[in-house]
């Protein structure tokens, strides 16, 4: 992950100093995570039937041979942004089929349920200890040696993930008896995340704010040069700042003995990821909009990792693939979605002022999520009662 975020960084200095366009940010971003509106659900189907650690394995290596690609064309001074933009498609492409498999195969590692949240945040927790320490350094290799050996440093960093794979064994046992079609399968996984009420609210809050929120990484780069009028150590610094936010609120959420707060910090994150960066859109300060961005990143994950554990605690074994493929979509699919269109906006109008009035509309998610609050509250003591009283069952056997 200190690798991925390395790239991160590298990638969208090199097409902001390749074309001063906050437009093409927004095109990169799109091109890199638009495939996974019609790849991950289709993932997520798969990631009910098959062998997710060999399936996470393949997509290990696709992505280091994408990273080692880029390096090359960068180093050897053959790179356009075309380039860029082909890559951030193959590697959405990827990702898309990463996520729901990766995602679902916690469920395979963690045979305790009542530890799935500590090991949700806990991978959440190392994620963003690399968010945090990453673009901090990619910020200052950029300087020193550039964006083509920061790229080929995330090459390098795929084969421990690849190593850490092969030395896992995990038991796959496939479902017996499926005789619907793939089409069937979507089909059957889209009506139960959309019909039932606990998982379709917690569904329609990280959609929004993948939509009006998230988009916002993808534009630090004009924050840190035209707002703050900063360089590309600034632009680490920043993405560093949100990355210490997450890892507090992963630390946080590790700590956290129980389940029952969470649909509170679900809502409470929502709000404070809105107001949080409405005000960062307003500063020209760069202390304070350092502090937001802590205050952002521990709302970001507060409100992920909770809703990524409620949804695994909360789904039917059977359909955890297909409803985590549709949690991936909320940062996957629609997040270039807002991209792209704050990139349009962005010629037109000020960016700042383009994210204040995202962050408002984004406030909207977080009422109707308020709304029905104590419907999710009330499945999630249903699940724990059933899994406490079976966990009992088994102790006096």
């Amino acid at each position: 992950m200190l690798g991925t975020w390395i790239q991160i960084v590298a990638t969208g200095w090199l097409v902001y100093r390749l074309t001063d366009s906050a437009f093409m940010l927004g095109i990169v971003t799109f091109a890199g995570q638009i495939p996974s509106l019609i790849v991950t659900p289709i993932a997520g189907v798969y990631a009910d039937r098959m062998n997710r650690r060999k399936v996470i394995l393949f997509t290990q290596y696709a992505s280091m041979f994408l990273s080692l690609t880029l390096a090359i064309l960068v180093l050897s001074d053959h790179i356009e942004v075309w380039h860029i933009i082909a890559l951030a498609a193959l590697s959405g492409i990827v990702n898309s089929i990463d996520t729901p498999f990766r995602h679902a195969f916690i469920r395979d590692l963690v045979e305790d349920t009542s530890q799935m949240s500590n090991a949700i945040a806990l991978n959440s927790m190392l994620f963003n200890t690399a968010r945090f320490v990453g673009p901090m350094i990619g910020g200052i290799l950029i300087a020193i040696i550039g964006e083509g050996w920061c790229f080929a440093i995330n090459a390098v960093s795929f084969t421990a993930v690849i190593a850490s794979l092969y030395a896992v064994r995990v038991g796959f046992i496939p479902k017996e008896n499926n005789t619907n079609t793939i089409i069937e399968d979507l089909k059957d996984g889209i009506k139960y995340s959309f019909g039932f009420a606990p998982i379709r609210y917690m569904l329609i809050l990280v959609i929004s704010t993948g939509f009006f929120i998230l988009p916002f990484q993808s534009f630090l780069p004009v924050f840190a040069r035209d707002v703050l009028n900063g360089d590309s150590s600034l632009y680490g610094v920043l993405t560093g700042s949100y990355g210490a936010g997450a890892l507090i609120g992963a630390f946080f959420l590790a700590s956290r003995k129980s389940l029952k707060s969470f649909p509170v910090y679900i809502m409470i994150a929502a709000f404070v990821f809105s107001g949080g960066l409405a005000l960062f859109s307003c500063s020209t300060v760069t202390a304070l909009s350092m502090a937001l961005l802590v205050l952002c990143g521990w709302a970001m994950i507060a409100q992920y990792v909770s809703v990524n554990t409620l949804l695994q605690t909360i789904a039917k074994p059977d359909m955890t693939g297909r409803v985590i493929s549709f949690y991936g979509m909320s940062f996957m699919t629609v997040t270039p979605l807002g991209a792209i269109l704050i990139g349009t906006l962005a010629n037109s109008f000020d960016i700042q002022d383009i994210f204040i009035t995202f962050s408002l509309l984004s406030l909207i998610a977080g009422l109707i999520y308020s709304s029905q609050k104590s419907r999710i509250q009330k499945e999630l003591s249903r699940v724990l009662k059933a899994e406490s009283e079976v966990g009992n069952s088994n102790d006096h056997i």
